[in-house]
C-alpha cells in the first residue's frame, strides 16, 4: 500500500535502469488501461510515463510476493 502511496504522491525511490516507456504505437495491457481510466476520473494529475512505472511496480510486487508470474494479457 505504500508503493501505490508513493506512486500517487509522484516519489520515485528506486530506479532499475530499465527504459519501459509506451512506444509509440505499442498496445497498452489491460492494467495500463485501467489504470489510465482512473486516472482520467480523477482529473488526469499523473502522467502516461508515472502511470506505466506505477503499473509495473505493483507488477513486481505482486509477483515478488505470491511467486506467480502475471499474464502477460494482463501486465507486461
Amino acid at each position: 500500500m505504500d508503493a501505490l502511496k508513493n506512486f500517487a504522491s509522484g516519489n520515485k525511490s528506486q530506479t532499475t535502469g530499465n527504459n519501459t516507456a509506451q512506444q509509440p504505437g505499442e498496445k497498452k495491457d489491460i492494467g495500463d488501461r485501467i489504470a489510465g481510466f482512473v486516472n482520467k476520473k480523477e482529473g488526469n494529475r499523473l502522467s502516461d510515463q508515472q502511470l506505466e512505472t506505477g503499473t509495473d511496480k505493483a507488477r513486481q510486487m505482486y509477483e515478488k510476493t505470491t511467486g506467480n508470474k502475471v499474464d502477460p494479457k494482463i501486465s507486461n
